[in-house]
This record gives structure tokens, sequence and C-alpha cells, in this order.
């Protein structure tokens, strides 16, 4: 309790995305490449052989990292100091760890599969968010909302609808995302200064069998697409492209927050609150919307950090610089555990958040009538009447009506001053039944089914492997 500890850790990531960027994942995978580069180097001819690899599969997770933290500390190089770690324990192995390859090898292809696999993980939470908004879009298509342009009250729409423009976001989101994952690039077997200088001798010269090397040992690691060219590194704006499409995400997930935190504030819709929680240590009484606030805090951490992967892509010198390692350390992991307890939170909230139609309706009744004036005006002039005279009589009702709810806090009696008025001429009876608020909602319905059929459906189908998830809470 007396160091530091990264509360995406403690408090808000999943267990899998930590072991994604755990010691043990990294440095195990270390070794995996090391293994399969012997093998192939073996099969292109090199003097190596089967008891030397079968040493190193046979030790590959007998890792001493006190020991790899000695020899880091003596060489300050993490690479060197685990290649002796591994030597240590496959001794007659140890001259051909690591053979023709520089750090880059390890390290970038390392984190390009930790970038691959995370980015899998958060397509699972991704999928269920989208089909967890898509089933609440379609239940509520039909129940008539406010809408708000400014937070003032505008046109209706439906509860189902607005939540189709939460939806769209994450349909560019998870384009996006398998956009990425679709072109994703191993570094593969380029050598120190990607010219793969260290493998001509070691070859003979024999540029096909580096050209195998690279294509196989990435294959082996699923990845069919390999950089064509690269300096010692992959080109870091890989780096800043993920960190981008996750600040999207993050973007997507901060916009839903912000409005439920709003409709919450209206009391139109709520969070989850559970049985014994706490909203307040001193108002008792408060359901404060603890999970969207946690998403909006989690979300302007990530949207901060695509500027740092940003400056460090722009800022490398020629084949490579190091002022990357320390900043690609903390921005990209903490990145992908972020928006990874982002989206464990948001399917916790879809999987509990409540609607409330008597609440919704009430503040529908206390603005239709205004919004009803335009039609009773047309209706006006349909009976014959003079469109100015009867916009004037409308707007002094409308500003007494506007008096009554605003200055003396009662309900909007505007329907009944119209119907009280025997100089309008429209049918009063019929001015009732247009009032329903189903009337004022458009095509919002059908759009919702439409949306979700044809734009958010197939997303469902293609990924239905993916539906199914437990988004628990670790506090």
């Amino acid at each position: 309790m007396n160091s530091y500890k990264n509360p995406l850790e403690e408090r808000y990531s999943s267990e899998e995305m930590l072991f994604n960027f755990s010691h043990n994942n990294k440095f195990r995978t270390w070794r995996k490449l090391w293994i399969a580069l012997a093998e192939i180097e073996k099969d292109l001819g090199l003097d190596i052989t089967d008891a030397q690899i079968a040493e190193l599969k046979a030790n590959a997770e007998n890792i001493d990292y006190d020991k790899a933290a000695e020899y880091e500390k003596k060489f300050r190089h993490d690479v060197m100091a685990h290649v002796h770690t591994y030597g240590d324990v496959a001794p007659s192995a140890k001259g051909i760890i690591h053979l023709g390859a520089t750090s880059a090898f390890v390290g970038d292809n390392t984190d390009l599969i930790q970038i691959r696999d995370g980015l899998l993980i958060l397509k699972k939470k991704l999928v269920n968010v989208i089909k967890n908004l898509a089933d609440f879009a379609i239940q509520y298509k039909d129940l008539p909302t406010l809408g708000f342009t400014h937070f003032q009250p505008a046109q209706l729409t439906t509860v189902g609808k607005r939540s189709t423009l939460w939806l769209q976001s994450l349909v560019l989101d998870i384009e996006e995302l398998d956009f990425f994952l679709e072109t994703l690039r191993f570094r593969g077997v380029k050598g120190t200064t990607g010219t793969a200088a260290s493998f001509l001798e070691l070859f003979n010269g024999d540029y096909s069998k580096v050209k195998h090397l690279d294509k196989e040992l990435s294959k082996r690691f699923g990845f069919e697409k390999v950089f064509g060219v690269s300096g010692q590194t992959y080109d870091r704006k890989i780096d800043a492209k993920v960190v981008a499409l996750l600040g999207n995400i993050a973007q997507s997930a901060h916009k839903f927050t912000n409005d439920l935190r709003l409709l919450q504030n209206l009391k139109e819709i709520e969070e989850p609150f559970e049985k014994n929680q706490i909203g307040s240590s001193a108002m008792a009484y408060k359901r404060n919307p603890m999970r969207s606030e946690r998403i909006g805090a989690l979300a302007k951490y990530v949207m901060s950090l695509t500027t740092s992967s940003a400056m460090v892509a722009s800022t490398q010198w020629f084949e490579r610089t190091l002022d990357d390692s320390a900043n690609k350390r903390l921005t990209i992991p903490q990145a992908f555990l972020a928006v990874d307890a982002i989206l464990l939170i948001w399917n916790n909230i879809m999987n509990g958040i409540v609607v409330y139609p008597n609440r919704i309706n009430k503040h529908i009744m206390d603005e239709l009538p205004f919004m009803a004036t335009e039609y009773i005006i047309m209706e006006e002039v349909k009976a014959g009447g003079d469109r100015q005279e009867i916009h004037e009589v409308i707007r002094v009702h409308s500003m007494e009506a506007s008096k009554q709810v605003k200055v003396e806090g009662k309900e909007n009696d505007l329907i009944e001053r119209i119907l009280n008025d025997d100089s309008l001429k429209l049918d009063k009876s019929k001015l009732k039944e247009v009032l329903d608020p189903k009337n004022f909602i458009g095509f919002a319905p059908v759009q919702t089914e439409e949306f979700i059929k044809n734009e958010v459906q197939p997303i469902i189908d293609q990924n239905k492997d993916l539906i199914g998830l437990e988004a628990d809470l670790k506090v």
C-alpha cells in the first residue's frame, strides 16, 4: 500500500486486457518469436540443431524476472537482458537466440501482436454494446420524447430514434476498427535499419531466403500482411492510428453518457442503481449517474492520449530514435485498458437501463401545445380566417401560457385558452385528437427500423459468435 497502483488495473479494466499487456504475455511472446526465428532459419539452412530448438521450447515459459532485472540494470538494455536470461536456462541454444535480429524484432512484433489482440478483445465488447443499443432502439422506437436542439425543447423524436444516433457513432467506430485489423501489417524480419543487412551474410546473399523468413514468420503469428519496407521499427503512425481509433470510441461513449446524464437529470432515463448503492455520502436521496461519469472521466483520458502518439510519430528521426519507447509503454496499453473499461461499463449500463414513459410524456405535454400552434394557424386559415390576425391571437395566448409556466409555476394551459376562445373557428374536437404525441414524431419509428435492419443488424449477424458478455464492475 506504500506505492502507487494504476487504477486501470485495480478498479476498471478486465483481466483479459490486463493479461494482454502483462509482462508474462509480453516476454513469452518474445520467446515465441525467438523460437520461430530459429526454426525458420534452420529450415533455410543455418547451422541450428533440433536439440537447440527443443531446449528453447522446453524453457519458453521458464522466465526468471529477477535475473532479467539484474541483467537489465547491468546492460541498460531490456532485450539483451532477456536474451541472456533465456540463454542461462537454454545454454546449448544461447549462441543462436536472436540470430541476425535487432531489438525491434521482438519489441515491435510483440507490440503489433498486442495491438491486434487488444482490438479483438475490444471488438467483442463493442459488438455487445451495439447489440444492446439496437435492442433498446427497437423496444422504444415508438415512444415519443422531446427532441432537443441547444438543449432547448424542439420537435419530438422517439426514445428509440435518439438511441440510433448513439449507434451511428459506433457503426463508424467498428467500421474503422475492422479496417484497421484488415490492413494491419507485421514488422516481420527487417534487420537493424530495415535493410536486412545482417541476413546478407547469414544467407550468403540469397535475398529470396530473407523474404521467405520475413513472410513465414509473419504468417506463424497470424499476419498475412507484412510491411514491405521499414526502418528499424514499424511506422509509428500505426501507434498514432490505433490510439486515434481508441479515441474515437471514447468520443462515442462520452457523447452517450453526456446525453444519459442530462436525461437522468430530467428523470426520463436512468442508468442502473443497485439496491445498496450510495449516491452521496451527505444526501441520502441522490441517485448519481456514477457509471456515466466514470465513462466520461476515462474517455477524456483516452482522448488526451491521441496527441501523445501523434507527437511521437511525427518526431521520429530517420530509421529510428528511442524517444518513443517510454511513451509507448505508457500510452498504448493504458489507452487500451481505459477503452476496455469504458465498454465494460457501457454494457453494464445497457443491461439495466431504466426508462420512465410517464415522466417523458409529462415533459412532452408541457411543450406540445406550443408545437401545435402552427397546425392551429393552418386549420384556422382553412376555415376562412386571416393568417396574420390568427397568428396574433395565438401569439398572445402563447405568451400568457408561457407566463403561467415560467412565472407562476403552473401547467401549460395554452390549449384550454384556445379551446375557450370563441373567435377561433377550428374544430375543437379535432384539435384534441391532433395533440397525440405520435402525430409529431415524423418518420422516427420507421427510420429506426430501417437503420437497425440495414446498417446495424448486418454487423450483429457477422459477429454473432461475439454476442454474450458478463459486464460486472469491479467497483
